[in-house]
């Protein structure tokens, strides 16, 4: 019988404070979050691999202190005046590695936030020394941000996330799903991220729950595939 097409929504991701999950690998990053109104010079540099939660900090970042989110991909320079009007949270600053004109505007951006007193948190992944940021005004104020970075997860952490995710998703796969899972995945957020997308399309494709049978299926196909 050939399985059914089913469509991979991705669900509606948690992104409040009480949503965020505190574990050793993350929670520096946090407080530094948390307690923004202290930030030396009103910045913040927070980087991490992907799918490590930076995204969810800064909406919780925003929530706190009102602050808009925009991806630095995203920037525009008529965009600058009304955005640094108040605080701002720009995401992916390793993305605008080349993009001489995205990194003008990103670093006039950075001056009139806080000329207006306003704060400023910026996000990547991987070290900023790796961003090759050709603009060396930008680069300069980029080295002389203070910078917090979320670590990978240890176990508890990670099977946390898978929680969340299915959560996320509106499944609610039994603990020996999430615990086989851990055992076969690589340690990152991203791993993580894509199992669970790819355990929920083969749900429906298939009209099966989530079991620790149909992740052996899928992790065995995929690891015969490499």
């Amino acid at each position: 019988m050939a399985e059914q097409l089913g469509f991979d929504l991705p669900g509606v991701a948690a992104l409040g404070r009480d949503d965020f999950l505190v574990a050793p690998s993350n929670e520096i990053a946090f407080a530094m979050i948390d307690g923004w109104q202290t930030w030396p010079g009103r910045k913040l540099l927070l980087t991490g691999p992907e799918g490590s939660g930076k995204t969810h900090l800064s909406h919780v970042w925003a929530a706190l202190s009102g602050a808009d989110v925009i991806t630095a991909c995203d920037l525009t320079a008529d965009m600058v005046p009304a955005l640094a009007a108040g605080s701002v949270a720009v995401e992916d600053v390793d993305r605008i590695a080349g993009n001489a004109q995205a990194q003008r505007v990103l670093f006039h951006l950075h001056n009139l936030v806080l000329a207006e007193s306003n704060s400023l948190l910026l996000t990547g992944t991987g070290p900023p020394q790796a961003w090759d940021i050709g603009l060396a005004d930008l680069a300069s104020r980029l080295g002389g941000t203070p910078m917090v970075a979320l670590e990978p997860p240890d176990d508890a952490l990670l099977s946390a996330v898978l929680a969340k995710l299915f959560a996320d998703r509106q499944l609610m796969p039994k603990p020996d799903v999430i615990a086989y899972l851990i055992r076969r995945i690589d340690r990152s957020f991203a791993a993580a991220r894509d199992v669970v997308s790819a355990l929920d399309a083969a749900s429906l494709a298939r009209k099966k729950p989530v079991s620790r049978s149909l992740a052996a299926d899928l992790l065995d196909k995929e690891d015969a595939a490499r």
